[in-house]
C-alpha cells in the first residue's frame, strides 16, 4: 500500500495546478487578501448605490420637466 500512497502523492504533486485550475479551487494565495478585496468590493457596491440612487432621482426631475414642457406645449 506505500507504493500506492506514493504514487499517488506524485500524481497529485505533479497535478496539483491543474487540478487547481479544472476544479476552480481557491488557494492559501487566493484567500490571503481576501477580506481586503472584499472591502473594496462592497466600497465600490456602496459608490454605485449611491450613484445609482443620483441618477434616478435626476431623471425623475428630468421626466418631470419633460412632463411639464409638454403641458406647456398643448
Amino acid at each position: 500500500m506505500v507504493g500506492m500512497d506514493s504514487y499517488m502523492n506524485a500524481y497529485l504533486d505533479r497535478r496539483m495546478k491543474n487540478l487547481i485550475q479544472d476544479w476552480d479551487l481557491a488557494t492559501q494565495n487566493d484567500l490571503g487578501d481576501f477580506e481586503t478585496r472584499l472591502g473594496r468590493i462592497e466600497e465600490t457596491t456602496k459608490k454605485i448605490e449611491s450613484f445609482e440612487t443620483s441618477a434616478g432621482i435626476k431623471l425623475d426631475n428630468l421626466e418631470e420637466r419633460l412632463s411639464r414642457l409638454r403641458e406647456a406645449k398643448r
